[in-house]
């Protein structure tokens, strides 16, 4: 009896034992998860932990408005709700994007995708799904937001240009930032998702638009959902930039280009202001801002008339007879010839075995530099070129810069092209043809320039002599109007000609204009203006060369289109002291005087109806005549 209560006792305590080494065990593992968890895992838990109670926001800044000479609104900001979700706080991914998919009518895979494309290691970073949403999307994903944990709804500002394709070239447009981008010191501060500028103003003075971004710490709730702003750094908005557009000059250059190709400028010369810049096809920059549809993006790159292309700048075209005053100054500079000097037209000009023609079948007869000038007369400027040769006409193309980038502040500006003998071997391993003498007088063969070229070098011979940089930016202002900066004239060299041969140009180039036979008539001023005296020159650019037997006093419009010539006015005016020049070109418009000294005058009177008072920073009068 006893022997069994003894092995009793002894089962007992052996249960008990076991029950303690369990215990003490179990509580064993416990600290040492509890050790794991609060000494080696605890910072990590904590951040987790405190991110999951508060997030860190960012706050887009505004970017700076963009205003005309005289304070008109061109460029501006706008509220835009975006839709955004962030990973850890959904439940259901697969549900979530589902419903989502339905309010904003977007395929589900697409919105899978720009999850999948997010970066890693980021749970509580939000993902933009969509932008500009509209107030029926808004209010759909607001009454479902219970149901959508992880789902927000955000504020931000939006590029708003209100005149769609006003001035489309020269404002430009912003795009969403490229990953490329992202790793360019130059880009620091950006993120995926922000906007900068990517073409004309928006681009170049991306820097004052841009503004500095904010942020703040925000408490949220566990599935997402805003408690309250724990705290804000308020953003920088940009800075604001006047531009030297006028804009009723603008809308009026633009309208004038209506359903043709090409550019039109009006600049002053006296400061190098743009006051008007029109290429036409344009383009609406608020598509840049909403985005395009995979269709409207094919129509635009398959337009044969090019719309992203800025032609006042990008555009490079034979000269045609608005190169005649370089070759005359090149002749009257190195002593070649004299303002008296005659040669006879009689409507061809035999070089060799070949004929070159004059525009005019009959020819001019015995003529002088003046009036081959005021007439155009081909035949006289073959016969120059002859005597000048290649490298001195080259040389006196580069005096008035063209060939050169005229450092407008604006992206991809083309230099045009002056050719040379030796620049012809070393491209074509051809030498230099006597017959290239003479079609480089009239403008014609290898010669290019831009639209923008030839505004400055118009306004060097209008102003005495000056070149100066083109400048679409009058200063940068602070939110409140006080100006940061003045962006002031820059004048980028001279002429160095004697007053006297530049006196003799202004003189041919009004007479273009105001005499009898002068191939610019269509470009003097009427009623009111009848009084104000322009002084300019046509130009007639071919395409292809015109068979010998084809009259080019016929009519045009029965040549296809992309073969009829190229138009160009170039004017200054008044001619005794300028205070505008503009240039048009019409790409395949046909004769200079018929299809682009009108739009010249359009502009022109617009601008004289209109005439502004008088600017700061004048860099003085024109020379005197």
């Amino acid at each position: 009896m006893i022997g069994q209560n003894s092995s009793s006792i002894n089962g007992e305590r052996l249960r008990f034992q076991v029950v303690v080494y369990l215990v003490v065990s179990v509580f064993v593992v416990l600290l040492l998860r509890l050790w794991f968890l609060q000494i080696i895992k605890g910072e990590s838990y904590r951040h987790l932990s405190e991110n999951n109670r508060i997030r860190l926001e960012d706050v887009p800044p505004t970017r700076g408005i963009i205003y005309d000479r005289n304070g008109r609104i061109l460029v501006d900001n706008r509220p835009a709700f975006k839709l955004a979700l962030v990973p850890a706080d959904v439940r259901d991914m697969e549900h979530t994007l589902g419903k989502l998919g339905r309010i904003l009518q977007v395929e589900k895979p697409e919105l899978e995708e720009k999850v999948q494309s997010a970066p890693r290691g980021a749970p509580f970073r939000p993902i933009l799904l969509s932008r500009d949403m509209n107030r029926d999307q808004v209010a759909a994903v607001e009454t479902h937001r219970f149901n959508l944990p992880g789902v927000m709804v955000q504020i931000e500002p939006r590029r708003s240009y209100e005149m769609p394709s006003f001035a489309a070239h020269l404002i430009g447009y912003l795009g969403e930032i490229e990953e490329a981008q992202l790793k360019d010191k130059r880009h620091q501060g950006y993120k995926l998702g922000d906007y900068l500028g990517k073409y004309g103003v928006e681009m170049e003075w991306e820097e004052e638009l841009k503004g500095v971004r904010g942020g703040r710490q925000v408490e949220a709730d566990a599935v997402g959902r805003q408690l309250s702003v724990l705290r804000e750094v308020a953003p920088e908005p940009g800075h604001n930039l006047v531009l030297t557009l006028d804009t009723q000059l603008q809308l009026r250059a633009e309208n004038a280009l209506k359903g043709k190709s090409g550019a039109i400028i009006a600049m002053d010369p006296t400061t190098g202001d743009i006051l008007a810049m029109a290429s036409s096809p344009a383009f609406d920059q608020n598509q840049f801002v909403r985005g395009f549809t995979a269709g409207e993006w094919q129509a635009i790159v398959d337009n044969p008339l090019h719309p992203l292309e800025n032609k006042a700048i990008q555009g490079q075209y034979p000269l045609g007879s608005t190169f005649k005053p370089v070759v005359a100054a090149a002749g009257l500079a190195s002593g070649l010839i004299n303002p008296e000097t005659t040669f006879t037209c009689n409507g061809e000009y035999q070089l060799g075995n070949q004929v070159y023609r004059c525009w005019k079948k009959r020819g001019h007869g015995k003529i002088a530099l003046h009036q081959a000038l005021v007439q155009s007369c081909d035949i006289y400027f073959y016969q120059l070129g002859q005597k000048l040769g290649i490298d001195i006409m080259s040389e006196y193309a580069h005096r008035f810069r063209l060939g050169s980038r005229t450092l407008i502040r604006l992206n991809n500006e083309a230099g045009g092209l002056v050719p040379t003998a030796q620049w012809k071997l070393r491209r074509f391993g051809v030498p230099w043809q006597k017959g290239e003498d003479l079609v480089t007088a009239i403008g014609q063969g290898f010669l290019l320039a831009t639209p923008m070229q030839m505004a400055v070098l118009y306004a060097a011979i209008a102003n005495g002599g000056k070149f100066l940089k083109p400048r679409v930016v009058l200063r940068v202002e602070d939110p409140d109007g006080g100006v940061i900066k003045n962006v002031n004239p820059e004048i980028l060299g001279n002429l160095n000609l004697n007053p006297g041969t530049i006196s003799f140009l202004q003189d041919a180039l009004e007479g273009a204009v105001n005499e009898l036979h002068g191939t610019g008539r269509a470009a003097q001023m009427r009623g009111r203006l009848r009084t104000i005296k322009v002084a300019g020159k046509t130009g007639t650019a071919q395409v292809v060369r015109t068979a010998e037997d084809v009259e080019e006093e016929g009519d045009e419009n029965e040549t296809p289109y992309e073969y009829r010539d190229h138009a160009w006015f170039v004017a200054y005016a008044p001619a005794d002291e300028p205070e505008i020049v503009v240039v048009a070109l019409v790409e395949h418009g046909g004769h200079g005087g018929s299809a682009a000294a009108p739009l010249v005058r359009e502009v022109m009177e617009e601008y004289f109806r209109n005439r502004p008072p008088v600017q700061e920073a004048k860099l003085g009068p024109a020379a005197s005549r």
